[in-house]
């Protein structure tokens, strides 16, 4: 079995390096490409009783459906799916009351805070690049917008040293959507999201601060083909 699982993935190698070394220069060609991203992870526009969140990171991947504009290649759009895993260490504590969650500053009895985010994300880019129809490593630059939805989120924390999780937040905003950009040379690139929708709905903390955060998302992208 693994001698022909081998031999299956030895052929179609050969077959895709076969395709790409047949183009010649002024071809029709496409940068379809499996993708990876890196990131740390900053929650922004929080109210001013919460601190800023301290260690975060992301990571998605997935695959990009590459739709040339010219013939050269250098200039095309991009469509995708993928996953992504968001955690953070945050200064945001969620309760759960008779009349629904609310939302507070975390308290010194409080500890190991963190939110988790499941996603499926849809990116949709404008795509510029050196690339020609036999090189392999070009500049490029690929601007665009991601829209995600979180099938999976929970907030946990450690209360008095007791674990306390919550799965399912009325208040959270499951759709969102966000201005990715992804620039550099070869594979890797530096990669920057911004999340323009809200992390959560209606919602303020009971101070009465409203509670806008969003997501900044500072990292590395790598793409291949």
């Amino acid at each position: 079995m693994k001698k022909w699982m081998s031999f299956c993935f030895f052929l179609v190698a050969s077959t895709l390096l076969a395709q790409k070394d047949s183009l010649r220069v002024g071809d029709r060609y496409w940068e379809d490409q499996l993708y990876l991203n890196v990131s740390y992870n900053v929650l922004q526009n929080q109210p001013d009783p919460l601190a800023m969140s301290s260690f975060s990171y992301g990571l998605s991947g997935g695959y990009i459906r590459d739709i040339p504009l010219l013939n050269n290649g250098q200039l095309g759009v991009g469509i995708g799916a993928g996953y992504a895993y968001d955690s953070f260490n945050h200064d945001l504590m969620p309760v759960q009351t008779n009349s629904g969650f609310v939302f507070q500053k975390k308290t010194d009895k409080v500890t190991n805070n963190k939110l988790r985010l499941h996603s499926v994300d849809i990116p949709i880019q404008l795509r510029f690049r050196t690339s020609e129809a036999n090189k392999y490593t070009f500049w490029r630059v690929y601007a665009g917008l991601t829209i995600s939805y979180t099938f999976g989120h929970n907030f946990t924390y450690d209360l008095d040293g007791s674990p306390v999780k919550f799965n399912a937040v009325p208040n959270f905003n499951k759709l969102r959507y966000g201005l990715q950009l992804s620039a550099g040379y070869g594979t890797f690139n530096f990669y920057a999201y911004y999340g323009l929708t809200p992390l959560f709905k209606n919602t303020s903390l009971t101070t009465g601060e409203p509670l806008e955060t969003r997501i900044l998302k500072l990292g590395l992208s790598f793409y291949l083909l």
